[in-house]
């Protein structure tokens, strides 16, 4: 044996031990983050499967099912009033081609009579309410329900009018910033450092690259959420790319990567608490619960509302 081998591998053989073992035991190296509260059931766009995505009355509907949380998108009216919408341009939503930043909020048109389900192709959602709400409408309404709020383009007035809405509202510690983009959730953070925050999808990617390396114990986690979607539901009701051969791919290669309990287990011991989306199918809230998830995120809160009743109180952590 050589030399390097001779000191190399009984150095490797410890920090594979030490790995392992700071990965099933992290509070010995780290305090845990204390939750503020704890999402179970989360609305996607208000549970955008039962009625009109992002309208007070699908809020309503979801908080009537006992919703933990909110999920929702915010863009930047022309006169500055920060309006709940996932989309930029109005078209699929409204049928009128204009974006939101070129209306004013009192000119802002109705939503169409139903909208397609998108993470449930072939399903619409109707409902009778067909008004865009602003975000502070949402705060006055349910001032004590967590909300994630996502960022989807580096609007600096967009994200400041959001941390200091938040801010008026005392709403630092149950309002989550959302984002993609690494770029994004940085400006967000300065603009409410108070604010939890979530995985963008960069680091997202190193969070997991650590863990197959054996460095997740002894990496700082800043992040308290991590909302990411079930690998399960690509192929099925989420087409991330526009060829079938590599949704296919995809969808093995994030099951793979993702869906480990021992991932999962490590986070939460961590405080950081996972979160599923967008499920829509009672198998797939099934998958996530026994992955041990927190919650999980739906565009059918009745639905999820259902299983958690029937499953029964979740076992306290430890």
């Amino acid at each position: 044996m050589s030399p390097l081998l001779y000191y190399a591998l009984p150095a490797l053989g410890s920090y594979v031990m030490l790995s392992f073992f700071f990965l099933r035991r992290p509070r010995l190296l780290h305090t845990p983050w204390v939750p503020a509260f704890r999402p179970r059931l989360g609305a996607h766009r208000g549970g955008s499967g039962e009625r009109l995505e992002n309208t007070m009355e699908a809020m309503e509907n979801a908080m009537a099912q006992r919703a933990d949380l909110l999920e929702l998108d915010c863009q930047l009216t022309r006169d500055g009033v920060v309006v709940v919408s996932h989309d930029k341009n109005l078209f699929r939503q409204t049928g009128v081609n204009r974006d939101v930043d070129s209306l004013n909020f009192e000119d802002l048109p109705l939503l169409k009579e139903e909208l397609e389900v998108y993470f449930s192709p072939g399903r619409f959602a109707q409902g009778a309410d067909r008004h865009m709400v602003r975000l502070e409408d949402l705060f006055r309404r349910f001032p004590r329900t967590p909300m994630s709020v996502e960022v989807k383009e580096r609007n600096e007035e967009l994200i400041h009018k959001i941390a200091g809405l938040v801010r008026h509202y005392d709403r630092n510690e149950i309002t989550l910033w959302a984002s993609e983009k690494s770029s994004i959730m940085k400006k967000c953070k300065a603009a409410n450092p108070e604010m939890p925050t979530s995985f963008t999808l960069s680091r997202g990617f190193w969070m997991l690259l650590f863990y197959y390396l054996g460095l997740l114990p002894f990496i700082s986690i800043p992040e308290k959420f991590f909302i990411c979607f079930l690998p399960t539901i690509i192929n099925r009701t989420y087409f991330p790319f526009s060829r079938s051969r590599l949704n296919q791919l995809a969808a093995v290669v994030a099951k793979w990567l993702i869906m480990r309990k021992s991932l999962i287990q490590h986070l939460q011991q961590r405080g950081v608490q996972v979160v599923f989306w967008c499920l829509n199918e009672e198998s797939d809230f099934e998958v996530a619960f026994n992955l041990g998830a927190t919650g999980v995120i739906t565009d059918y809160p009745t639905a999820l509302r259902c299983y958690l009743d029937s499953r029964g109180p979740p076992a306290l952590a430890s």
